[in-house]
């Protein structure tokens, strides 16, 4: 009976491996529809390279940096495409496999906010970074075993706060990390050419497709139904079972109300719902409960997602308006934005030992630290690596290439004939 639930374990792992693999086209199709037509194609690619390099990297590397050195310090060591160095009682090859497109997923996210302007070659030099070093690290900490949530009596965290950091399947880790990234790389870049007037007001560059955009959310969401439950990483027993049913749930609840709030408030706001503001709000919702999507009530996930909801719509309104870095796709709102709201709500929903459920503030607390040092190693790791990029080689493409399009002459191909 034994070898059956491992069976069984190992099945549902590479399931949802291959669900959160199916965000990639989800990633790609979205980011498309919310940019202009002369620049599908290297949209397009970039999701590819992203997958292609960050599984190369994440096998010969990247799982050594996050679960070597059995968690005890700032980093792993390298593996060097070795994996038995792992042990654990499902396949280490299927844990590679479904780590692999957590941290593909990190890297996709920065893809759309620096959408239409990018240099291709440029591109891939931070993509590899992103899969190398800034998710491994981070993600070391955390899911590697490391020091924020190192459960032992005398470990910092529990003798500082009396709990550790709570990331069920990256609010934090994949999607704070995905979008503060992709704010300072949108940042380093600068605005699309006539993006904002000369007195400084925004001018929308609407997407060529709204109709892929929506599809491509569409996917995202299936995929997150792979993505969340099965970061329980077993599906035998009584308690797998009532664990990944509770959190399908709390997924689905949190989308659909973060969809239905920021459709409100567009509705309110602007006087007509706004179609592709409630597209990134069912991503906002998604983003806000993957954090503590074990944890909190059905009820719980509705308020998530509503808080989502509606602060994405001022999030974006005010990263575009306010601070004139220019998002195409708003990542740093739905993923920065949301996966830090989400983090933090979980400190205060959590029915087991969240604040509001009168368990005190110790949690929080774990909570607040755990998304500050996550998103200061992002924005540090980010400033030099963009900035870097950006003086010594150079991340944009030439005047004429983007007014004429990325795809003709970063590839020799469109998209669209």
């Amino acid at each position: 009976m034994n070898d059956i639930a491992l069976s069984l374990d190992t099945v549902w792992m590479l399931l949802a491996a291959m669900l959160v693999f199916w965000m990639q086209p989800g990633f790609a199709l979205c980011e498309a529809g919310f940019t202009r037509s002369k620049n599908a194609a290297n949209i397009l690619f970039k999701n590819f390279v992203d997958f292609m390099l960050g599984s190369l990297l994440f096998w010969f590397v990247g799982f050594g940096f996050m679960f070597g050195s059995d968690g005890a310090g700032f980093i792993g060591a390298p593996n060097f495409g070795d994996l038995s160095f792992y042990t654990g009682d499902l396949p280490v090859e299927g844990f590679l496999m479904f780590e692999t497109v957590f941290c593909a997923t990190a890297a996709t996210i920065v893809s759309g906010a620096m959408a239409e302007r990018t240099k291709f070659s440029m591109y891939i030099l931070y993509s590899i970074f992103i899969s190398l070093i800034i998710y491994p690290v981070e993600g070391h900490w955390t899911w590697g075993g490391g020091w924020l949530c190192n459960a032992d009596p005398d470990s910092f965290m529990m003798r500082t706060f009396g709990d550790v950091f709570h990331d069920f399947a990256g609010s934090a880790i994949v999607h704070s990390v995905g979008g503060v990234l992709a704010f300072i790389g949108a940042m380093a870049l600068g605005a699309r050419r006539g993006k904002y007037s000369p007195d400084g007001s925004s001018r929308a560059i609407p997407g060529h497709s709204l109709l892929l955009a929506a599809l491509g959310v569409f996917i995202l969401w299936l995929g997150w139904f792979g993505f969340n439950p099965g970061s329980q990483l077993a599906a035998s027993g009584a308690v797998n079972r009532t664990a990944i049913s509770h959190v399908l749930l709390t997924t689905n609840l949190a989308a659909s109300a973060g969809g239905a709030a920021t459709m409100m408030v567009t509705w309110w706001k602007y006087g007509k719902p706004s179609f592709s503001l409630m597209l990134n709000g069912v991503l906002a919702g998604l983003v806000g409960i993957t954090a503590g999507c074990d944890l909190v009530s059905p009820v719980g996930a509705v308020v998530i997602g509503l808080v989502c909801g509606v602060v994405l719509v001022y999030a974006i309104e005010f990263v575009d308006h306010v601070l004139h870095i220019d998002d195409p796709v708003g990542a740093s709102s739905v993923h920065g934005v949301c996966g830090i709201l989400g983090t933090l709500l979980t400190g205060l929903l959590s029915v087991s030992n969240g604040a509001f459920y009168g368990h005190g503030w110790g949690f929080f607390g774990a909570q607040t630290l755990g998304i500050l040092v996550i998103d200061l190693w992002a924005a540090a790791c980010g400033f030099a690596l963009f900035y870097g990029i950006k003086y010594i080689k150079g991340l944009r493409v030439d005047a004429r290439i983007e007014d004429e399009g990325l795809d003709v002459y970063e590839h020799g191909e469109s998209c669209y004939n």
